[in-house]
This record gives structure tokens, sequence and C-alpha cells, in this order.
């Protein structure tokens, strides 16, 4: 975006020298950049000594001559400046030019150049006396949807903690493009952090939402400190350099498109398309699958429990089975295809829900337990006495048994429609079709006999409704149908 030669260096010797410092086929999206813009030194290249976390630059050795070699080099303006032949007030100039960069959210690089003679140099890397060349500011846009995305974050309960080698002014700029933090982000360096935490515990961290000038062991303390402090945390990397905090994380997310096959390997997921917003979306999904597979397993205990209940216990009491194998066989082809069909396709949110953090290990709250085994016990005492009343009455097994598989049969649909809400094509169906299933066969007089079932009367169907109605009802006051996600399934 803006190249700001030194005085008396023509803009052409400072782009030669830093696309000399750069490296063809890198895939370093900067590199790229530059190499697009200059043309490198000819010349056999003799050495490299790559850029790091700690040494922060990058240089190139190339032969120019058959005594004379070039060693150009570009990284941190910082590192740059002091390998530079520079008088204090010159580099103070250049300090202030990089501040003015940095501050408008620019990603900033200094180049320098020295020549050897051949027959002086060691193979060493060269780290002084270099002539300063100039500054290259770069800009990254934002892409589009992030903002969106960080607020969703935050008003969700995610914290966002931006990580970044670039110098200070520039994270706090783009911090402050995206929204990351308050009105005037909170920032230090890598180098503070370490002491920081020493100093004040994880508590330190509770004030911090930018780090900058941070190396790869950094960002591991961070995620390490992070997680002590009894925090999930994601780490979103791209580079060999996130490659520790990647692995240290309990996510691990790396970049498709422009991260390195290290990053990639050791991360749990790629994003495809490189987009915080990505990550929101799936932390939005990853929540609703939550619910949906809670809402599965709800829906199993509650209407398993008084399957299995009455099943065991009607026989222990003396009184006739209630269940034969092919009544088994009926429920359990309405239950599990329930189960696994209707809370499956809930899709996510438009937005993320702030929600309250679970223990580790906990599955359902005391809350949705006490639903779950109220709806279960009321279930149970529905089917086991309205067996036993029905079986007084007349001492008809088969009108008795009849009674009580209508009205778990409506109990489950009940239960399926109360947790599910019918927001689903698949729920209404599944519901129907359980409904129609006990018609058929109850009321078919050559299906019946068959079952060991006897039609009914119609007030025999408007008790048995009535009261697995009444006992399904009770799924609705599990405490997370309250949520947004059903408002938005249709989305």
């Amino acid at each position: 975006a803006h190249i700001e030669p030194a005085i008396g260096i023509v803009e052409e010797r400072l782009l030669r020298a830093v696309a000399t410092a750069s490296r063809p086929g890198s895939g370093d999206p900067l590199d790229t950049a530059i190499l697009e813009k200059g043309a490198r030194t000819e010349g056999p290249q003799l050495a490299t000594f790559p850029f790091t976390e700690d040494r922060r630059r990058e240089v190139a050795v190339i032969r120019v001559s058959s005594g004379v070699v070039l060693c150009a080099a570009k990284g941190a303006p910082e590192t740059i400046l002091q390998m530079s032949r520079l008088t204090p007030s010159q580099r103070a100039i250049w300090q202030a030019k990089l501040k003015a960069f940095a501050t408008s959210g620019h990603k900033v690089i200094a180049c320098c150049e020295r020549t050897l003679q051949i027959d002086t140099w060691t193979g060493a890397e060269p780290d002084g006396d270099y002539d300063f060349l100039g500054l290259m500011a770069f800009a990254d846009p934002v892409r589009e949807g992030v903002v969106a995305a960080v607020m969703n974050a935050k008003a969700a309960g995610i914290r966002v903690i931006m990580v970044t080698g670039d110098h200070p002014e520039t994270a706090r700029a783009i911090a402050k493009e995206i929204g990351i933090g308050p009105a005037e982000p909170r920032i230090i360096e890598g180098d503070d952090l370490g002491r920081l935490l020493d100093r004040d515990g994880t508590e330190a961290l509770r004030d911090i939402d930018v780090i900058a000038r941070a190396v790869p062991a950094q960002k591991l303390n961070l995620v390490k400190a992070l997680q002590r402090s009894g925090e999930i945390v994601a780490v979103t990397g791209d580079g060999v350099n996130d490659v520790p905090a990647l692995q240290g994380a309990d996510v691990g997310i790396a970049m498709g498109e422009r991260g390195t096959r290290a990053a990639r390997e050791v991360a749990a997921i790629v994003l495809l398309d490189d987009n915080f917003r990505t990550i929101v979306r799936a932390i939005a999904e990853g929540r609703q699958l939550f619910i949906n597979l809670k809402l599965s397993f709800a829906y199993l205990l509650m209407v398993h429990i008084p399957l299995v209940v009455t099943a065991a216990l009607i026989p222990l009491a003396g009184f006739p089975l209630l269940y034969l194998p092919v009544h088994i066989v009926w429920l359990e082809l309405i239950i599990h295809p329930t189960a696994l069909l209707v809370f499956q396709q809930f899709p996510p949110p438009g937005g993320l829900e702030r929600v309250d953090r679970r223990p580790k290990g906990q599955f359902f709250n005391w809350r949705e337990w006490t639903v779950i085994g109220l709806v279960g016990v009321v279930i149970t005492l529905v089917v086991a006495v309205g067996y036993e009343r029905s079986l007084g009455i007349g001492r008809d097994v088969e009108h008795a048994r009849t009674m009580s598989i209508v009205a778990l049969i409506v109990a489950s649909a009940t239960v399926t429609a109360g947790l599910s809400r019918l927001s689903t094509k698949a729920a209404a169906l599944i519901v129907s079709a359980g409904v129609l299933s006990a018609l058929v066969f109850v009321q078919t007089p050559a299906i019946a006999p068959l079952l060991h079932l006897t039609p009914l009367h119609v007030d025999d169907w408007l008790i048995a409704s009535v009261g697995g109605l009444a006992a399904g009802a009770l799924s609705a006051l599990m405490p997370h149908m309250k949520d947004r996600q059903f408002q938005n399934s249709g989305q």
C-alpha cells in the first residue's frame, strides 16, 4: 500500500532488496505480494537465514560478482533499524513513520542491505552494519462479515483475544476495526505476558484484549493460562509458529487456504474459507447439535422409563404380561425412528445466544433431570394404573393391554410434540405415523388378534388418549425449550 524509501534510495533499489530477501513459492502472502512488485537480485544464492519469531528478520546472501556478496534483510522495523547504521535522531524519525503506518492498521516491514567481500564472509548471518533502505506498509483488509461475527461471539459470552506478531499499533487499529475489546482495546506485548502471569496469575488475563509481538512459546503460555483459569480455549492460526498453540488448545482451528501444512496437520478443524465468521457459525451449529442430542436422549429416557418399568414390575406384581415380544418390536419401531429423525434436523439459529456454563461432563442439568424423571414417572403411572383398572373391570387381558399400549403411544407422540414443537416436517410426520399405527393395528379386526389386542370403543380411546396426552404434555417443561432456536428453526 505504501513504499517509503530512505533519503538517497530509489524505490527500485528498495523493491529489489525486499524481493531478494523473500522466498519464491513459500506460500507466505507477504512474500507473494513483494515478489509481484519487485524483481530479485540476480546471482547464485549462497545462504538464507529464514524469518523466526525470536529473530524477526529474514536475510538472503547472494553472490553478485566474483568477489562480492550482497546481504539483503527484511523484517520487523525495530529489528532492521537496530541492524542499520543510523544515528539516534534518524532512528527516531523512522520510528515515528513506523508508528504512523501502524496506527492506520498497516503491517509494516523494513529493509536493509550491505555488501561483503566473499573472502571475509564466514558463512554466518551478518547481523549489523547495514544500509537502511526504507519501509513498506501492507494493507490486509478485514474480511466481510468478521465485525458482525465478533459482535455475535461477544454477545454469546465468547471472549475473543487477538494474538499477533505485528506491531502493537497495527494490532490496536485492527482490534478497533473489528470490535475486539472495548472502544480502546487493552494491549500488551508478548514479552510482558510472562511477567504479568508471574505477578498476578491468570487474573491478569481478564483485562487483556490484544497481545502483540507474540512468539510461539508465548502463544502457548496464553492458552495454558486460560485453561488453568477454567476456560475452554479455541485457537486459530495458519503458520508454523502457531503449531504449539494449536496443539495445546482444546480446539485447534487451522486456515485451509493460506495455512501451512504443519498447522493443518495438528489442528482439529481446518477452515476451507479462512474466515472467522465460519467459526462463529460452526459454534452455533455445534450448540444446536448438542441441543438436538439432548432432546433425543430426553425423549428416549421419557419413553423408555415407563416401558422398562411397567414391563418389569407388572409381572412381578402378579399381573399377566403387559407386553409381548411383538409389542416391544412395535413400540421400538416408533421410538427409535422418532429419536433418530425428529431431533436431528433442527438447523442452527440465526445468531449465537448466551448460554449457561455447564460443569465438564454434565449432559443434563438438575432441572432437566427433574422434568425427565417427572414425565417418566407420570407416564409409568398412567400405563400401570390404566392396565390394572382395565384388567379389574372384566379380567380381559387383551383389552387392558390395548388400553395401556395406546396410552403409551399417545404419550410418546405427545412427548415428541412437546420437545420438538412440531417445528419440522419430520416431527409432524413421525407423530402422525405413530398415532396412525395404533389406530390401524388396534381397530382393524383382522390385525388386532394377531397382535393379541382388541378393538377399543370410542370411550376407551378417549380415556387412553387423555391419559397419554396429560402425561406427555409435561415434557414441554424442559428448560431449554424456552431458547430461541425453535423460533429460528425455519431459517
